[in-house]
């Protein structure tokens, strides 16, 4: 079942646009290389100047998170935690059945 990822991000003042385009690099450098990958589209949050939403689609659950978990290790996230100012939340959401 496909299955969508929000995640939501503070970014640290002023450093908005940067993580947002440093989210799109990972997705276009690393998402297209995953098994289940099905894109993801950054989004400003209108009432916050340090808000971002990241939606990604993934072809199932189990791909997503056996595409995650290499990542992080390897370290293909750190540079996001630099520009955040508060630890990130994701909810992955589906249809139900």
């Amino acid at each position: 079942m496909a299955i969508k990822v929000v995640v939501e991000f503070q970014a640290k003042p002023g450093a908005r646009a940067e993580l947002k385009s440093l989210l799109a690099n990972i997705s276009a450098t690393h998402g297209s290389q995953a098994v289940g990958f099905l894109g993801s589209t950054q989004y400003e949050v209108l009432d916050n100047p340090d808000g971002l939403v990241e939606i990604a689609e993934w072809e199932s659950a189990e791909a997503q998170a056996a595409a995650v978990e290499p990542a992080t290790v390897t370290g293909v996230y750190a540079p996001v935690s630099e520009l955040v100012a508060a630890p990130f939340r994701a909810t992955r959401i589906g249809h139900g059945s």
